[in-house]
């Protein structure tokens, strides 16, 4: 199909996938998602992992198009109208990396979604692994914890960014998406706590690596692969990708369907390839390679899925921006970066940049080791700019979203460091328990994120 098929990329398109957690009024877990999605009753809503989790799909739309300009405007109704039915269940809807008042309580097999592949992908890695799954992050307060379910993982809620590219541009525009994992999550941290403990600013990285790994020990020094993963190599097509999830990955979801993909091919048609997609969907790499047929028409996308979510519309609007526009302009260079940069020191970068976020100090061609904060002003926003310029963005908005991630680089404040400072605040002025001032916080945090005003004019304390 790669060589012959007509996949669809003259018009790229970008999407955008939004999890979500659901609080109560105290600002504690809510595990009411079925109540809260038959309220919202709309489709673009649906269950995540955990019952404390909704997603939103925002529909498909031109890059640079028309569309983009509402997508700040759609993503803030649309979040603002299921607020409101999460409101008449004593809800509410929060979009943060991992929600702060999560106690190793609320995690366990019963806080399963009601959806039976959930419970079938549960079963399926700690059958696989044969042994309960030990997690240990580190951290000023280093957290071990022993579980045998995967719902851990719950308490990671992410963004998913969306690009449709052509098969002969993938392995482009996958590389550059993979050299800047690192600075995206710099910019972005937004989960410093988990069950109570202050660990990495982007704990979310460290904690899904870990929540679905069916590595037993034995195996994982022998190098079996995780099946959360980076990568250990540049690529120069898709199919390198598809190959290594075979290659490496077994099955974990026992799911057939009908269609002889063969067949359809030699009948003149378009094959779904819906196990491709099934096991693709069961390998977590940060950047996922996705296959779908639209209108009988192919098309690839690369899904960026590296940053938390939130915290505001604004600011997950401008992250959108800062990738879109960057990995264009590191995918079109003459000489690639990739080129000149080692995948580990890619890898590297993203583990550095979750544990210290814009205090890290991360590796760039051409400036060696540089604070991640200098290296988006200095070399990476410019670059930004231009992508977006060349996707035919309005500059009135490119600069306005762009401005949003400078200011955020210069001040210093993301996500993660308003939570931890909010936090510091609250337990110096009221001495009150560690649990008691993250829920101060989360729910200062909510007003915070509906008044629609980027972090990085928030101010500290509840």
């Amino acid at each position: 199909m790669l060589g012959e098929s007509q996949f669809e990329f003259e018009r790229p398109h970008i999407g955008l996938e939004v999890e979500l957690n659901l609080i109560d009024a105290f600002g504690d877990p809510l595990m009411r998602n079925a109540d809260v999605l038959k309220a919202i009753a709309d489709p673009a809503w649906a269950t995540e992992l955990g019952q404390f989790n909704l997603e939103i799909n925002i529909p498909p739309r031109e890059l640079g198009g028309a569309g983009t300009g509402a997508l700040e405007t759609e993503v803030r109704d649309h979040l603002e109208h299921a607020d409101g039915r999460a409101q008449e269940l004593g809800g509410h809807l929060v979009m943060i990396g991992i929600l702060p008042t999560l106690r190793r309580s609320d995690i366990g097999e019963e806080t399963l979604s009601a959806n039976g592949r959930y419970k079938m992908l549960n079963d399926q890695i700690f059958a696989a692994r044969g042994e309960e799954l030990n997690i240990e992050i580190d951290g000023p307060e280093p957290m071990c914890m022993h579980t045998d379910n995967i719902t851990p993982e719950a308490a990671c809620t992410s963004v998913q960014f969306h690009l449709q590219v052509s098969p002969e541009e993938f392995g482009a525009y996958w590389n550059a998406a993979q050299a800047i994992a690192g600075p995206q999550v710099a910019l972005a941290a937004n989960s410093p706590f988990l069950f109570g403990h202050r660990l990495h600013q982007e704990t979310r990285i460290s904690l899904f690596e870990q929540s679905t790994d069916t590595r037993p020990e034995e195996l994982k020094t022998q190098g079996v692969r995780p099946r959360v993963w980076f990568g250990e190599r540049w690529i120069t097509s898709v199919f390198d990708l598809f190959e290594e999830n075979t290659r490496y990955f077994p099955a974990l979801l026992p799911l057939c369907e009908d269609e002889d993909p063969l067949a359809v091919l030699d009948a003149g048609g378009i094959p779904e390839l819906a196990e491709l997609s099934l096991h693709n969907g069961t390998v977590y790499r940060w950047n996922r390679p996705i296959y779908a047929v639209v209108k009988g028409r192919p098309h690839l996308r690369v899904e960026n899925r590296v940053l938390p979510a939130g915290p505001t519309v604004a600011d997950v609007v401008a992250n959108g921006a800062f990738y879109y526009g960057l990995v264009r302009m590191l995918a079109e260079e003459e000489r690639p970066l990739w080129t000149r940069m080692s995948f580990q020191s890619a890898e590297e970068n993203l583990h550095r940049a979750a544990r210290d976020g814009l205090d890290s100090t991360l590796y760039w061609p051409g400036l060696g080791e540089v604070p991640s904060a200098e290296l988006v002003l200095r070399r990476l926003l410019p670059l930004a700019h231009q992508g977006l310029d060349l996707w035919g963005v309005d500059p009135a908005r490119r600069d306005r979203l762009l401005g949003i991630i400078e200011r955020r680089a210069v001040s210093g404040q993301t996500g993660a460091s308003w939570q931890i400072q909010t936090v510091d605040a609250v337990e110096a002025s009221s001495g009150v328990s560690r649990h008691e001032a993250l829920r101060r916080m989360t729910r200062r945090y909510t007003e915070l994120m509906y008044s629609g005003d980027p972090v990085h004019t928030w101010p500290i304390g509840a």
